[in-house]
């Protein structure tokens, strides 16, 4: 055994058994490095002292006033060790960078009507020096604070955007009690930011750049299927014609007779609600009950700048005007909560369903001073702010015309059929209708159309830009449910395939599930009143028997029908003086003769 060895620490909390030194740009282990233990500074008779010491030590700390004074010094260095670690840990720090996952939207396909879901739910994004906020993304009906950047009317771009990593979590275990469709998560930004985030100025219209509608004072009916009057009776020729995109069209878009929409056209609307219609507004939400068919829905988790500048509209006719009126739910401000109630008079169909298309597809002719407007059926209740609807499927996807998906089906063939089993219309209408688009060209839906992913819409939610091109789109969709069938979605895919044949333009169509997750879908006004329980109708009580002394009854037979009157046993006021009487006698007697027994 060498001195060398006698001082090494093998295996003592990481101390060095070798030491390295550099020579030639070469790193090398000293060969005659030695480590000596060093000898203990304490000696024994140090030792000894140190024992001495302790008990003086401990008989001075045991004085209270210098026991006191040890105690604050001690609360007084924890309190500024504690004050240190926060400054360290404090935002405003230099040169502090964090970084948090956050969840962000993925894109996936729709496979044979079953969903495919991404494994992850979180991502992360780059640090970078930018300013952060505190912001709620809403999942599953919850709201989870997340930190991220400010998001700009700039700076929202599809690489930059917090919600770019979102992934659906796991469907829902099957649950045997609910079978129908659900909301699934959708990934929101703070209203602040989605408001910064719309665009400074509309899209530009591919090709089709001045669109004008026809006016006719006269319509003529020249063929069978020709649509109505308040359409103008377009012919087959004109119809071809209108999907020849130019830079400059013409095309009927209903309300062709009159100066203007509304004024002498069919679908007349008041003077002083006309004017207020020309209003211009970035955004709109817009609604109608036509034949009383429907409740009216009071939007929610509308945020404080919605309510002051996106107005909230809703179109009813004089049948629905005169049932709100009895309701006492109407009143001369022609407000409903948040909704502007704007009566319909001469409505040109006799159909409801017909009439509440005219709204839903020809916003732009009603609202010719408006950006961008949320369609929704009366029997729709919005449940998230119109920006943060705006922001997530419009303006984040670059798009200007979106509508969810069927829930189940995406073939017109067989919405076809489900429409004439369900009794939605005259099958022989639905059948005439399907013939003619065949002869067009129409085909089953199949992989082939990818990246189009359905040919059936869930209509009842419209989210759009007021620019020509989706003026067009809908002002032909309105012109084929004119013609054919009220069913506007069996003529969806048809005006939108002719339309994308002609221009570099696409739809945004969403699942239905994130569409269940910003409106909440009730039932129309005839299924709830079916579905109410019926009035209990209680039967009068039986008359009283003649002749029956007071305190007494006699059992007796009644009808099924009526309510049985259960007789009740009075005690006279004699009788309950005998009994407390008696009892006293008992108690007296119980007690002497416990007495007896202990003497």
């Amino acid at each position: 055994m060498t001195g060398g060895s006698l001082g090494l620490r093998t295996g003592s909390y990481g101390s060095l058994q070798q030491q390295y030194f550099t020579q030639n740009g070469v790193l090398q282990t000293q060969p005659n490095s030695i480590i000596v233990r060093k000898p203990s500074k304490m000696s024994l008779s140090g030792s000894r002292e140190k024992e001495r010491l302790l008990p003086f030590i401990c008989r001075y700390i045991s004085k209270k006033k210098v026991g006191m004074v040890i105690l604050v010094a001690f609360a007084l260095l924890a309190f500024i060790s504690g004050f240190s670690t926060v400054n360290k840990d404090a935002p405003g720090s230099a040169g502090l960078e964090t970084s948090q996952g956050i969840p962000s939207m993925k894109s996936y396909e729709r496979k044979a009507s079953s969903y495919t879901f991404s494994s992850s739910f979180f991502g992360k994004e780059e640090n970078e020096k930018e300013n952060s906020s505190s912001i709620l993304i809403k999942q599953s009906g919850s709201l989870t604070p997340y930190t991220t950047k400010l998001v700009t009317a700039d700076s929202v771009t599809p690489l930059s955007h917090h919600c770019n990593n979102f992934a659906f979590p796991p469907p829902p275990p099957p649950n045997r009690r609910r079978i129908g469709p659900r909301p699934c998560p959708v990934c929101y930004i703070p209203v602040e930011q989605a408001l910064a985030s719309m665009p400074k100025s509309l899209s530009v219209s591919p090709v089709l750049h001045n669109l004008s509608y026809v006016y006719e004072e006269n319509p003529i009916k020249t063929e069978t299927h020709g649509g109505s009057e308040f359409g103008g009776y377009p012919t087959l020729k004109q119809r071809n014609d209108s999907f020849n995109i130019k830079k400059s069209m013409t095309v009927h878009c209903g309300f062709v007779k009159g100066t203007k929409p509304g004024h002498k056209t069919g679908f007349d609307i008041d003077e002083d609600d006309l004017s207020e219609l020309e209003q211009f507004h970035d955004v709109i939400v817009a609604s109608a009950i036509f034949g009383n068919y429907d409740i009216i829905q009071q939007p929610k988790n509308i945020s404080e700048a919605a309510m002051k500048n996106v107005p909230f509209y809703m179109f009813i006719d004089e049948e629905t005007e005169a049932f709100m009126k009895n309701s006492s739910v109407l009143d001369s401000s022609k407000r409903i909560g948040l909704w502007r109630i704007v009566v319909v008079h001469d409505i040109p169909y006799s159909d409801a369903r017909r009439n509440g298309k005219i709204p839903k597809l020809l916003l732009h002719r009603i609202f010719p001073n408006v950006k961008y407007s949320i369609w929704i059926d009366g029997k729709l209740q919005l449940v998230v702010d119109p920006y943060q609807v705006m922001e997530r499927f419009l303006w984040r996807q670059n798009t200007s015309f979106a509508i969810s998906r069927h829930y189940k089906r995406f073939d017109v063939f067989e919405e076809a059929e489900a429409n004439k089993a369900a009794g939605k219309y005259d099958n022989s209408s639905i059948d005439y209708q399907i013939e003619f688009y065949k002869q067009e060209g129409l085909t089953p839906y199949s992989e082939a159309k990818l990246p189009i992913t359905s040919d059936v819409p869930e209509g009842c939610v419209i989210i759009r830009e007021h620019i020509p091109i989706t003026n067009l789109f809908t002002c032909l969709w309105f012109n084929e449910v004119d013609r054919f069938t009220a069913r506007d979605q069996l003529s969806f895919s048809t005006v939108r395939d002719k339309i994308m044949s002609k221009v570099s333009w696409s739809i945004n169509m969403f699942l239905d599930c994130e569409r269940r997750n910003f409106v909440i879908q009730a039932y129309h006004r005839d299924l709830l009143e079916q579905m109410a329980p019926p009035a209990k109708n209680y039967p009068p009580p039986p008359p009283a028997l003649p002749n029956e002394p007071t305190g007494k009854s006699k059992p007796f037979l009644l009808n099924t029908n009526t309510a049985l009157k259960i007789p009740v046993k009075k005690t006279s006021a004699t009788r309950r003086r005998e009994k407390r009487a008696s009892s006293r006698r008992h108690r007296k007697v119980v007690a002497g003769n416990r007495d007896k027994n202990l003497d």
